[in-house]
């Protein structure tokens, strides 16, 4: 009997080589495609790394000395400047004055800090009216703030850090053209007219009411605006020249600039982050026209606005320091700085702490509790002339537990004059401390101190110090006593708000079906 096998049949055979060579083929496919995908996220991945070096060389980089460094917390302070320098302008503009005619002033018009807080996911804003006069606005002398940047981004940095204790980490620079390109990159912005406006000096004119879509220039025109002409309803004459004016000025001009900052950070939030077209066009619009400091790339930009472009515009706050206003002819160091703004004791301190987050006890720039009172060594000099002026003043600090170490004379300046607690290097904290005790026209500027002191006070024509807290009362102006001095707090103007309600004639917001938005 023959012997049995186990071999398959031949057709089991054919059917597993075919298996074989399907799988084998199936294999080299997927090489294939996987060869390719992996060429196709390098090819684009060298794309993204290269777009993002040619808009990064772009952006013109500014060497900024004295920055703070980003705390652990991640917070950031941004300052936006507003820059009005004509020979900037890559295309130059008969409406803004030409460069070769000899408008050759560089200054800030607009100076706004931009507080981001990541780990609460919050974006703020402060504004600096241009005419606040600042001891440290330029290097030898003191000015108004917007005359600080003629000196260079770090002149105006330094005047910030200086003389009002706001950390600074990142400076940025917008001119003329850089603000009307990202206008025209979004098709314009939407904004509503409750009035017919016009400003000869900024090519503002509106002749009508009602919701406009603004081209660039039209938009710069609106934000530069800061001596406007309104017609409201009781005034017939159609000659804009004949309009009543709008009193307040920059002031107005920072409130209608918050405003419209708001409508266009809603409109950048709907057209562009999500749209790659938008998203090019609003990168191209700003990029060349852009001074940064030399530590912001392009790449902590991007992740900056991937971070909070989820915050809601309508609810970002955005206040101005308060300051006093209707000072003329206010005379410094035998010069004349015209019309000027000062700062107020305790409003501005209270919004500088409140915008940084931060207490009364701690120092702002850098968190730091601020140090005792009998640890802060202070001499006065009396800036008025007023009899007993520094001896007065030196007998209240002493009762507020300061080591108060000197008195002396500080040639008058002028009719009005803001009192300055000056401080050497190393010792703002202090300065802090005994800014905290003053009330009136008061401010921080790094100087020369005098006997050797962390802090010397050189009075001014409107401050009052403190009286002790044991005593239960608030702080006193008045005739001088033992445990208090001042000078006249009546000769300036109260302070304004930090925050201020559009006027009537201010452009805001279009609702969806053009009408008048919140």
């Amino acid at each position: 009997m023959p012997e049995s096998t186990s071999a398959a049949p031949p057709s089991v055979y054919a059917r597993s080589d075919v298996h074989r060579k399907r799988r084998q083929r199936l294999v080299r496919r997927l090489v294939r495609i996987g060869a390719l995908i992996t060429a196709v996220v390098v090819v684009m991945a060298g794309a993204a790394f290269g777009y993002a070096e040619y808009r990064n060389h772009q952006i013109g980089h500014v060497k900024v000395g004295n920055l703070t460094a980003v705390p652990p917390s991640g917070v950031e302070n941004i300052v936006l400047v507003g820059s009005t320098s004509r020979c900037a302008l890559k295309q130059q503009n008969p409406a803004f004055g030409l460069c070769s005619q000899g408008v050759t002033g560089v200054n800030s018009d607009v100076v706004m800090i931009l507080h981001l807080d990541p780990k609460r996911g919050t974006a703020s804003i402060l504004s600096i009216p241009r005419d606040l006069f600042v001891p440290n606005a330029r290097g030898t002398a003191p000015n108004k703030i917007d005359a600080a940047l003629v000196e260079g981004p770090e002149r105006l940095v330094n005047a910030i850090q200086e003389d009002f204790g706001i950390p600074i980490q990142h400076y940025v620079e917008l001119n003329f053209d850089s603000f009307q390109n990202v206008v025209n990159a979004l098709g314009g912005i939407k904004m509503y007219f409750p009035m017919p406006l016009y400003d000869a000096e900024s090519s503002l004119d509106i002749p009508t009411a009602g919701c406009r879509t603004l081209n660039g220039f039209q938009a710069l025109a609106v934000v530069r605006a800061r001596h406007l002409q309104y017609k409201p309803p009781n005034v017939k004459t159609s000659n804009p020249r004949d309009w009543p004016h709008d009193p307040q000025s920059d002031l107005s001009r920072i409130r209608r600039d918050h405003e419209f900052l708001r409508v266009l950070a809603t409109a950048v939030s709907t057209r562009g982050l999500s749209n790659p077209v938008t998203d090019n066009d609003l990168l191209g619009a700003v990029a060349p026209q852009l001074q940064v400091d030399s530590n912001f790339s392009l790449g902590d930009m991007l992740g900056t606005v991937l971070t909070f472009h989820g915050v809601n515009p309508n609810a970002a706050p955005q206040e101005t320091l308060p300051v006093i206003v209707d000072v003329e002819s206010y005379v410094s160091g035998g010069v004349n700085y015209g019309s000027v703004e000062l700062t107020s004791q305790p409003q501005d301190l209270q919004v500088v702490d409140s915008f940084l987050g931060v207490d009364a006890n701690h120092d702002t720039m850098t968190g730091n509790e601020l140090p005792a009172a009998k640890d802060v060594t202070v001499s006065v000099l009396n800036g008025t002339g007023a009899t007993g002026q520094a001896a007065t003043t030196g007998t209240a600090l002493r009762a507020l537990g300061l080591d108060v170490v000197g008195a002396g004379d500080s040639a008058p300046t002028g009719a009005v004059s803001e009192t300055t607690v000056t401080y050497s290097a190393g010792h703002e904290a202090a300065a802090e401390r005994v800014a905290h005790d003053l009330n009136g026209a008061v401010i921080m500027g790094l100087g020369t101190t005098s006997n050797g002191a962390d802090v010397t006070v050189v009075t001014g024509t409107d401050f009052a110090v403190a009286t002790p807290p044991s005593s239960g009362a608030s702080p006193t102006s008045g005739a001088p006593a033992p445990s208090t001095a001042s000078a006249n707090s009546s000769v300036l103007a109260p302070p304004t708000a930090p925050k201020q309600p559009l006027a009537p004639f201010d452009p805001r917001s279009c609702t969806a079906s053009g009408g008048e938005g919140p």
